[in-house]
């Protein structure tokens, strides 16, 4: 019993929970589970969207039931690879500009301005996403205790 609990829940068999870690880890997997974020789609099942209009995160896939919506401080995460991302795409701009343009000082820093206020919003959802995936592919998101 010892074993079943530092592998998984003390209810499920060493080998079951074992497998489906290994499951999670296995690459095509990875792929798909990111492939499906790419998508905007659920992480798990791949079968509906993650976000029902724009800016507004499900709070449970439709076709599943896992939680999309978890606990408050969930998606500090996203927040943080979505800043991550927009400081990089930024750095990428301005060194394709100093390398391939003869823009100057006012003209650079306006460019590097729209693209930092229009970056973080065209990434938000696939922050998001991704975010959920990555959880997926840890720990697995839950389910609604209702839908079963």
């Amino acid at each position: 019993m010892a074993q079943a609990s530092a592998c998984g829940p003390q209810g499920q068999s060493q080998t079951e929970v074992c497998a489906t870690e290994f499951m999670k880890r296995d690459p095509r997997t990875i792929v798909l589970t990111l492939g499906r974020c790419l998508k905007l789609q659920c992480p798990a099942c791949g079968r509906a969207p993650i976000f029902g209009r724009p800016f507004n995160v499900k709070v449970r896939c439709t076709a599943c039931g896992v939680t999309f919506k978890r606990e408050e401080g969930f998606f500090v995460g996203a927040i943080m690879a979505n800043v991550l991302a927009t400081e990089g795409v930024i750095l990428i701009v301005y060194f394709l500009s100093l390398l391939f343009t003869n823009l100057n000082e006012q003209k650079m820093l306006t460019v590097l301005f729209v693209v930092g206020l229009t970056f973080p919003l065209a990434f938000y959802h696939h922050s998001w996403s991704l975010w959920l995936g990555v959880d997926h592919l840890i720990e697995g998101l839950p389910r609604d205790e209702k839908r079963k």
